[in-house]
């Protein structure tokens, strides 16, 4: 089976794959077609690429300046972390042929490492440390597509989007906080069409994993750690052990963890269940497969966890409280347990969510109202997209695309167009 990460199968003709992939992609740009031989992981990068107002030809921006950029990349997870890349793709970074980099979630270039002669070359696309690589900023592109497909990936030639990137191949990799799960960025190998082969892809990955397991040996704190938040069933990390439980598992973690004094069995039975009528036997058979799960760590009488168990949605409460709102945003990957219907779980949920909401509403940055809403979760709140609107410069081109959206949504609600909605009830 083909891999679809990979850029070409093996004897595929690149001068013969560039060309067709041009047309194809002045066709995606002239009508939004989109066909073979263009990748599937290229295509739905360039949907979202389309959805987000990238430019086909416009500049990257550079949104971290010098004293910025300091400050923020020597205080970075991920800094811990650059003996290994240079440790491992060092030597590719100085052959003249190609560029070492790193990003952060929201993909910023952090570090950008290479022969200068190539570095000259790459300043004019503005890959320079400090610059946006994100699809909405940049387009298709292996770092900002690695980040939002969250997997490996290599983009050749014309899969860029931006026709300034596509003289370029690359091969990128996200990076994890193994205990937590949280995405902290990626690493980027930019360089010549010959970076389309299985070796790049594969080198990219291996030092990914090399600097994952780096950071958790330097940091030594494996601890207990639930994510839960954009998955169906929560991922437990406990001493360094990955668990994926199952649906009513995950919601039970979730809420003894949200009441570390523990829970009776009436009283957690109505967080799961409602005021339904549920044999108790119900209950004690689900926590009894939970416990041969995770063994000590669940207590009864009443029903608690024997140690702390951190969660991503205690982290994103706790950035909250503390106005930290771009470490909020990195944190939340989606709704707490979306398919739960639990009582408990929905009005976690729920609660969760309206703080985000109000915290980018008071806070009116544009980048992070734009951010929500072009996740599945924001794609149809209009309140944000008023919001972004407003925050907007007004000749902005971001702005008219973004009013043409919510002039949309404000259709779809049954809405007049000069209506500016701002109740945020009816907005998800």
């Amino acid at each position: 089976m083909v891999n679809p990460w990979l850029a070409m199968e093996a004897g595929a003709d690149p001068g013969e794959r560039i060309r067709t992939v041009r047309r194809a992609h002045e066709a995606f740009l002239t009508d939004g077609t989109v066909a073979p031989p263009v990748r599937q992981v290229v295509a739905d990068s360039w949907r979202r690429s389309a959805r987000a107002c990238a430019a086909p030809d416009g500049e990257v921006p550079v949104e971290l300046d010098e004293a910025a950029l300091h400050s923020y990349r020597e205080a970075h997870p991920l800094a811990r972390a650059m003996p290994v890349f240079r440790e491992l793709l060092g030597s590719i970074a100085q052959d003249g042929a190609h560029l070492l980099a790193v990003c952060d979630p929201q993909g910023r270039l952090l570090w950008v490492e290479g022969h200068r002669g190539v570095l000259r070359r790459a300043e004019q696309m503005n890959f320079v440390v400090g610059a946006r690589w994100d699809e909405p900023h940049a387009g298709t592109n292996a770092p900002g597509t690695a980040l939002a497909a969250d997997h490996a990936v290599q983009i050749f030639a014309t899969e860029h989007y931006n026709r300034r990137v596509q003289p370029w191949t690359c091969a990128a990799a996200p990076l994890h906080d193994l205990r937590t799960g949280r995405l902290l960025g990626a690493v980027d190998i930019t360089g010549g069409d010959h970076l389309a082969s299985p070796h790049s892809l594969a080198l990219v990955q291996a030092t990914a994993r090399a600097a994952e397991s780096h950071l958790t040996d330097s940091t030594r704190q494996w601890g207990n750690f639930l994510t839960a938040l954009g998955r169906d069933e929560a991922l437990l990390v406990r001493n360094g052990e990955r668990l994926r439980l199952g649906r009513r598992h995950s919601e039970i973690m979730v809420l003894l963890a949200h009441h570390p004094a523990g829970l009776t069995g009436d009283q957690l039975a109505v967080l799961l269940y409602g005021e339904r009528e549920m044999r108790p036997v119900t209950l004690r058979a689900e926590l009894s497969r939970l416990r041969q799960l995770v063994g000590s760590l669940l207590h009864s009488r009443p029903y608690r966890l024997s140690t702390p168990l951190e969660t991503d949605l205690a982290s994103v409460q706790s950035d909250l409280t503390n106005h930290h709102l771009a470490l909020a945003l990195d944190t939340y990957r989606g709704p707490l347990l979306p398919s739960s219907e639990a009582p408990g779980i929905r009005r976690l949920r729920t609660a969760l969510e309206d703080r985000m909401r109000r915290a980018l509403l008071t806070a009116a940055d544009p980048d992070q109202l734009r951010a929500w809403s072009l996740t599945p979760w924001g794609e149809h709140d209009l309140e944000i997209r008023e919001a972004l609107v407003d925050a907007l410069p007004e000749r902005s081109p971001a702005r008219t695309a973004s009013d043409a959206a919510a002039g949309r949504l404000r259709t779809e609600y049954g809405l007049t167009a000069s209506s500016h909605f701002r109740t945020g009830v009816a907005t998800r």
